[in-house]
């Protein structure tokens, strides 16, 4: 039964609003990061919304645009 639980609290994590997931994230070249982004990084998407975020380095935006 505990592990039914755990099943669908992760399922509903990954299926929440905007999160795309860790590796969404990895592959897009950002990290996942719990709270906030650090300085020099920017907000892309979320790997679990609303906690844990997906941030990109800026220099990395500037240079793709």
């Amino acid at each position: 039964m505990g592990i039914l639980v755990l099943v669908f609290i992760f399922i509903s994590l990954t299926q929440h609003g905007d999160a795309h997931g860790p590796d969404s994230c990895n592959q897009g070249g950002g990290l996942c990061r719990m709270g906030s982004c650090v300085s020099g990084e920017y907000l892309a998407q979320f790997c679990f919304e609303p906690v844990i975020l997906c941030c990109k380095n800026l220099s990395l935006a500037t240079t793709e645009s």
